[in-house]
């Protein structure tokens, strides 16, 4: 089989016209030719480091749209799924991708749970880690999150760590600010990249140091314009990745939506090819083809590398996608789950003033970190929503186990009536909720439980709703199908007054304790920086 057209070539840095030769899923030769159509050939793209759960579609309905933008594998975290149901939701991930042709490389998660400080459905020790490390599918050690156990030699996490660095496998990193003595020392406990960073100055810093720079650019945290100028510096030690990416993206765009850009704000075309090819093939032993000779026949045709549109998808040397077309069936996967609370009471949401000043949670539109505020408390009598000064409730409740909810307050969200609350809350995907009453709150938490699973919004006392019932955080539904729904919600919590891009990201980042400042998991207030639990109330 043969095909032709102008071969963007990231080895030599040029384009050419050129015929493909390809045998048993493999490029056998590459001739040089007079010339050819209009259409280009350039390697299949790769996203560095994604959660497929995030997109909340299984592996294989993430495959069917993703191959339509040009991506022929990704570096997978099921850090998600494994946060609910351990070893046995890593092998669902596997033997799901299994049922299509992208390429998807699976990690081992490293930090689950990512802390002690909340209640999740799993746990994976070094044994369980070795485990998976041993399997084929396994690729790398995933984002070490728990720094703090690496810099202060916490024994199971160095005991994770060196049984990747015998088995040769790569270490993934998360380090969000970590700079200097600190830095030096997570690095040289054998891990080597980052896609935490926010400032050009911490990505050179941890490039100097000999880390490779994940530039995350996904549904809510987007580094891109601040980290792009690495393209002119430091163009061997970049990759390009969506991290979390979520369905409405996903339908519209994938790597291919950075890369136009990246191009068209005129960084070098090689470069950029290279950040999503060459660069993640190599740093993580990828058995994906980069259009040479005796590789995977993994690549993509486009009439315009401007634009990216994708006209051709190939993997293994057959055409997956052609001209919007996708060329191969995904039939699903039976749900798995682990979804055991019961629903909940209006007067489980009650709060007391106490005192001295009160923590508020300030969050932020298209990031991931949040501030901490001080506020006096704005009632002698139970304190609810401040709704003329955007101070909300927020609420964190354990999915596992019949435990009381917990309490916070919020910034941020600005809405005026109603509550929203998801399963999708990261690291350990409790019920999260936001909200101006108790009423409404406890109306879509219970909601959320009936349907083991997934997204709800009480707007003027009509429930909406999307069930997740693959472990409470993906459907096997299509992408477009679920992103119709998921922007469907989104909006109705826009028209509550959110202001928020993303308001149901955002929300589901609010649990996240490894990332500064103040968060709420469902066993309290936490404070990042300290790394401990605070109370409500300062006094």
């Amino acid at each position: 089989m043969e095909i032709s057209g102008n071969l963007i070539d990231i080895f030599s840095r040029e384009i050419y016209p050129a015929t493909v030769a390809m045998e048993n899923g493999h490029i056998i030769e590459i001739r040089r030719i007079e010339s050819t159509d209009g259409n280009f050939i350039l390697p299949g793209l790769v996203d560095a480091h994604v959660h497929i759960e995030s997109s909340m579609v299984t592996p294989g309905a993430f495959a069917v749209a993703a191959v339509s933008r040009g991506t022929v594998a990704t570096v997978s975290d099921p850090h998600e799924i494994a946060n609910v149901l351990g070893i046995d939701g890593v092998k669902f991930m596997i033997n799901d991708a299994a049922k299509v042709p992208l390429k998807f490389f699976f990690g081992a998660p490293s930090c689950v749970p990512a802390t002690s400080f909340e209640t999740s459905g799993a746990s994976l020790g070094s044994a369980e880690i070795e485990q998976l490390l041993g399997l084929d599918e396994i690729k790398y050690l995933s984002e070490m999150m728990n720094y703090p156990g690496v810099i202060y030699g916490d024994p199971e996490v160095i005991k994770k760590i060196g049984i990747a660095r015998r088995l040769g496998k790569p270490i993934d990193g998360h380090a969000p600010g970590l700079s200097g003595e600190l830095l030096h020392k997570y690095i040289s406990a054998g891990i080597n990249t980052d896609h935490e960073c926010t400032r050009i100055t911490e990505a050179r810093e941890k490039i100097s140091l000999g880390m490779k720079i994940l530039i995350r650019e996904g549904s809510a945290a987007r580094n891109l314009d601040e980290l792009s100028d690495l393209y002119r510096t430091d163009p061997g030690m970049i990759m390009l990745c969506s991290d979390d990416i979520h369905p409405e993206m996903l339908a519209k765009q994938h790597i291919n939506g950075l890369v136009s850009k990246l191009i068209r704000d005129g960084y070098d075309l090689f470069d950029v090819l290279r950040s999503c090819t060459l660069n993640p093939v190599r740093h993580y032993n990828l058995e994906a083809g980069l259009l040479q000779p005796g590789d995977p026949a993994d690549f993509i045709v486009t009439s315009d590398y401007n634009e990216m549109d994708i006209l051709e998808t190939w993997i293994d040397g057959c055409k997956v996608h052609d001209r919007g077309m996708v060329l191969f069936d995904y039939q699903g996967s039976e749900p798995v789950n682990r979804f055991n609370c019961s629903e909940i009471k209006a007067e489980s949401l009650h709060v007391r003033p106490s005192n001295g000043k009160m923590r508020v949670i300030e969050a932020f539109d298209g990031g991931l970190t949040t501030g901490e505020l001080l506020t006096e408390p704005f009632t002698n009598e139970f304190i609810g929503s401040d709704i003329s000064n955007d101070i909300l409730k927020v609420v964190v409740k354990d999915r596992y186990n019949d435990s009381p909810p917990a309490i916070g307050f919020i910034k941020g969200f600005r809405i005026k009536s109603g509550a929203f609350a998801s399963s999708v809350a990261h690291d350990s995907h409790n019920i999260i909720c936001a909200g101006t009453g108790d009423d409404d709150i406890t109306c879509v938490i219970n909601r959320v439980v009936r349907m083991k699973g997934g997204l709800s919004v009480c707007e003027k006392g009509e429930v909406s709703s999307l069930q997740l019932d693959i472990a409470g955080i993906m459907s096997g539904r299509p992408v477009k199908e679920v992103a119709d729904q998921y922007e469907l919600l989104s909006e109705k919590v826009k028209s509550l007054g959110c202001t928020l891009s993303a308001p149901f990201m955002t929300l589901s980042f609010m649990a996240l304790l490894v990332i500064p400042q103040l968060k709420l998991s469902d066993k309290g207030l936490f404070d990042s920086i300290s790394f401990r639990h605070v109370p409500l109330f300062t006094g």
